[in-house]
């Protein structure tokens, strides 16, 4: 008997199907030429798929005795571009066939569920996302099937913050952003806790996102245990805010990392305390310690501020004295990685972007809701390139300083 050719009948099939339509709706509308073929296509393959497995096409005479053969089909209805379509499903004897094209437990072909959290990253709500899908698309979509789409992005946003991490970096960031959040029927304030990491290549990463209450030593503690379950071995410096504790907190757990406090956290707390009136000279005076050259110079200029303003504002000179240890340490760096450490401002330009996407939230319903939508923000943030002068200036500095901290990891 001559071979059947599949691409003659797959011809004949849709010559005959076009006959059979008389305007451009009859291929078109939801029962359409369109809908039928994309179902056989997408059948055919399936049919393929398990011809494959099985190893011989259906009644090829290599099935007898081969130990599993077809048991059938099953009905699966999936969601398409062309609306739901039933699909029959192919199966084998022995249930190890697991499909490609459908695969078992997808109930969508559509891309609609790509659609659905683009929206969600962006910060639109449940219901905005229903009228959206039925504004645009024409798709009915209950608020039941988009929370069940949207929760399949909390699975990746924990295998991504358990992934494993660089065994050093040469600073990390640490700071908190807050949201209103609902829990136990009330509204509360907690911390979205972030971390970004330096490498040795001076690149920069977003290290993980933790949600907790409000800020506190105790919660960063186990914030840095992670990092090290994770893979980290050794941070060599650690910029954070002014966080009673935090220092210590740090040491705990990487007792070798040097602590520099947050030069923009430092001026803004002590500008609280001083009158509007002499806020301007107050700022030049202290501009003169953190934009010091020198260790030498910085005391100096230290000195010269407590003498003006310690009386009239102890507070908000008291800080640079009672913190000096963890302020110095930026003296000792070449001024391109001064400029890089003494800050938080990497954490808080990835914060404005989470701000970005966030604004319209006035509260979220509970903890989950907030690391979802975070997580996807954070999939779409693009960070800045390697520092500037890394290789020339700064890694040999880094190399001088910390030996073979540093040196073992190097290529």
């Amino acid at each position: 008997m001559e071979e059947i050719n599949k691409t003659d009948v797959l011809k004949a099939l849709i010559q005959s199907e076009i006959k059979r339509c008389k305007t451009v709706e009859d291929v078109m509308h939801p029962e359409g030429l369109i809908k039928q073929l994309s179902k056989q296509l997408i059948e055919g393959m399936l049919a393929a798929e398990l011809d494959q497995h099985l190893g011989y096409e259906k009644h090829d005479a290599k099935g007898r005795n081969s130990g599993n053969s077809r048991n059938g089909y099953s009905a699966k209805t999936v969601k398409t571009s062309d609306g739901d379509v039933e699909f029959e499903i192919p199966r084998d004897r022995n249930s190890t066939f697991e499909p490609q094209v459908i695969k078992k437990h997808q109930k969508d072909l559509s891309g609609l569920e790509n659609k659905i959290i683009a929206m969600y990253s962006r910060g639109m709500s449940v219901r905005d996302i229903q009228a959206h899908l039925k504004e645009i698309y024409g798709t009915e979509t209950s608020p039941s099937y988009i929370s069940t789409v949207t929760d399949k992005v909390l699975e990746m946003a924990h295998e991504w913050q358990d992934r494993p991490l660089e065994p050093m970096y040469v600073i990390v960031y640490f700071d908190a952003i807050h949201y209103k959040v609902r829990d136990n029927g009330q509204i509360v304030s907690k911390a979205a806790y972030t971390s970004i990491g330096i490498d040795r290549d001076g690149k920069k990463e977003i290290l993980g996102l933790w949600i907790g209450e409000s800020e506190g030593a105790r919660f960063w503690l186990g914030v840095f245990q992670e990092l090290k379950n994770r893979g980290v071995n050794d941070i060599l410096i650690a910029c954070v805010d002014g966080l009673k504790g935090l220092p210590d907190a740090i040491q705990a757990v990487f007792p070798k990392t040097e602590v520099q406090l947050c030069i923009v956290h430092m001026i803004r707390n002590s500008i609280k305390f001083v009158g509007s009136k002499n806020v301007k000279h107050f700022l030049a005076d202290l501009a003169k310690v953190y934009k010091a050259v020198s260790l030498q110079e910085a005391e100096t200029a230290l000195q010269k501020l407590l003498e003006r303003w310690q009386d009239q504002y102890p507070f908000a000179v008291k800080p640079w004295v009672e913190h000096w240890e963890h302020i110095i340490p930026a003296f000792k760096y070449p001024a391109p990685l001064r400029r890089v450490m003494y800050t938080t401002n990497t954490v808080e330009a990835f914060h404005r972007q989470l701000r970005k996407f966030t604004k319209s939230k006035a509260v979220f319903p509970n903890n989950e809701a907030l690391l979802k939508q975070l997580y996807l923000i954070t999939k779409n943030v693009k960070m800045a390139n390697a520092v500037f002068g890394w290789r020339d200036e700064i890694l040999p500095t880094l190399s001088i300083i910390f030996g073979e901290r540093i040196v073992m990891f190097l290529d």
